[in-house]
């Protein structure tokens, strides 16, 4: 029998504030019983108020690393795709959330982190070294990412264009990245609305792609982007 490895956590040493909005943040026994409970209240609400709907469930791998990619147009998105993984591997989900909007206050840092798991993407000052950290964690700590390459919640519902930052995530590994589609989400919370309506909700899962053969650089990160963006068009009502 090999011996225990006992090594700290990666963020150890860091101020609970700090650990709140870092990309290393680890989730400890207090941290995974909130999540389990949240999450519970989570899939019973979206039943309920939205009779969520789930086509290609077994798309999803039966373990990281993947990452789970959709458009994006409501503050409900994270939570519907984050509904559609087991409950198994709930703990090492962590969707990629706008730090600028998420992690702007200690109390929102606190909420993101301690109900939706996510880590934060600072959009404006966000460069190589933070996309970085977040690909290594994905494929050596065997994670799994939320991630909406549109970089901001549309506003009309329609699909916008994906940001590169996506391929500089996924492009030269053998990570699984899932194409999504989430339907009437727009339509049950619009930026402009205060609280959800009771509109239905589905979500289409399509196969997933491996981009172990793309480039890791300009030229693959984009392909990667236009290549995901087709897919979850494909997805849409109108293909």
């Amino acid at each position: 029998m090999d011996p225990w490895k006992l090594e700290p956590a990666k963020d150890h040493g860091l101020s609970l504030r700090e650990s709140f909005r870092s990309l290393r943040r680890e989730n400890g026994l207090v941290m995974t019983g909130l999540h389990m409970g949240w999450w519970s209240v989570v899939r019973s609400y979206l039943a309920i108020w939205h009779r969520l709907r789930i086509h290609g469930k077994a798309n999803i791998p039966k373990k990281p690393p993947f990452v789970l990619v959709a458009n994006h147009a409501s503050h409900l998105d994270t939570l519907v795709l984050a509904a559609t993984v087991p409950w198994s591997i709930r703990g090492s989900i962590y969707p990629i959330a706008a730090g600028d909007v998420f992690f702007e206050t200690p109390t929102r840092s606190a909420l993101s982190a301690l109900l939706l798991n996510a880590l934060p993407m600072w959009r404006k000052s966000c460069g190589r070294h933070a996309l970085q950290e977040l690909k290594h964690r994905l494929v050596d700590e065997k994670c799994a990412y939320i991630l909406f390459p549109e970089g901001t919640r549309s506003r009309d519902g329609t699909l916008g264009e994906f940001k590169k930052g996506l391929g500089m995530l996924v492009a030269g590994t053998s990570v699984p990245v899932v194409p999504c589609y989430l339907e009437g989400s727009h339509e049950a919370w619009k930026p402009h609305q205060r609280f959800p309506r009771p509109k239905q909700i589905q979500v289409r899962i399509g196969t997933p792609l491996s981009f172990a053969e793309a480039k890791d650089g300009r030229e693959g990160w984009e392909e990667v982007a236009q290549r995901l963006e087709a897919a979850v068009r494909e997805l849409g009502p109108s293909a």
